[in-house]
C-alpha cells in the first residue's frame, strides 16, 4: 500500500504502543523508548513515506536505529567522561584484603629491615627514596663522598631487594 500525503497523525495513533514496545529492549525503559518513538515521528518527513510499501517497517527501522544510536551516544559520553574526569573524581583503586595483606607485610619487612642498618646507611635509604635527594645533596649533608655515598646506598638497595623477596630475612 503506497502511502499518499501527509498521515504521519494516523500512523502515530496507530502504531505508537507497537513501536514503543519493539524500542524497549534496546533502550531499556518505557520512558526512553517514548522519546525514541517520538524522534522518530519528528524525524518523519511528510515526504518521507511517499513510495514506502510498508510503513511499519520502515518505522521500525528508524525506531531501532534511533535507539541504537542512543545507546552508542550514551557509552561515548560515560567513557568520555570518566576519562576525562579530573583525578580527584576518579573512583579509588583500592587493592584487594589480599593485596592489602601483601603490601603490609611487606611494609612490616621493610621497617625492620631499616632498623637492623647502621643510622648512616638507614638515613641514606630514607633520604635517597623517601625524601627524594639526590647522592649530591646525601653526600654533602652528611660530609661523605659521593663514591661512598653510592656505595653504600647500592649495597643497601641490594640487600633490601634480597629480604622483601624473601631470600634472605
Amino acid at each position: 500500500m503506497d502511502v499518499e500525503g501527509d498521515n504521519r497523525d494516523g500512523l502515530y495513533s496507530k502504531y505508537r504502543a507497537t513501536l514503543v514496545s519493539y524500542a524497549v529492549p534496546f533502550v531499556g525503559s518505557r520512558e526512553e523508548a517514548e522519546e525514541i518513538v517520538q524522534e522518530a515521528f519528528a524525524k518523519l518527513l511528510p515526504d518521507s513515506l511517499k513510495g514506502v510499501k510498508s510503513p511499519i517497517a520502515y518505522l521500525h527501522t528508524m525506531v531501532r536505529n534511533l535507539a541504537i544510536n542512543r545507546r552508542r551516544r550514551q557509552r561515548y559520553e560515560i567513557e568520555q567522561a570518566t576519562v576525562h574526569a579530573p583525578e580527584w573524581i576518579q573512583p579509588l583503586k583500592m587493592p584487594s584484603p589480599e593485596q592489602q595483606a601483601v603490601i603490609n607485610d611487606q611494609v612490616r619487612l621493610l621497617a625492620a629491615a631499616l632498623e637492623s642498618y647502621p643510622d648512616q646507611t638507614r638515613i641514606i635509604i630514607e633520604m635517597h627514596r623517601f625524601d627524594g635527594y639526590t647522592l649530591q645533596e646525601i653526600a654533602a649533608r652528611l660530609d661523605m663522598s659521593v663514591t661512598s655515598v653510592h656505595r653504600i646506598l647500592s649495597s643497601a638497595i641490594a640487600d633490601l631487594a634480597k629480604r622483601l623477596s624473601g631470600g634472605r630475612k
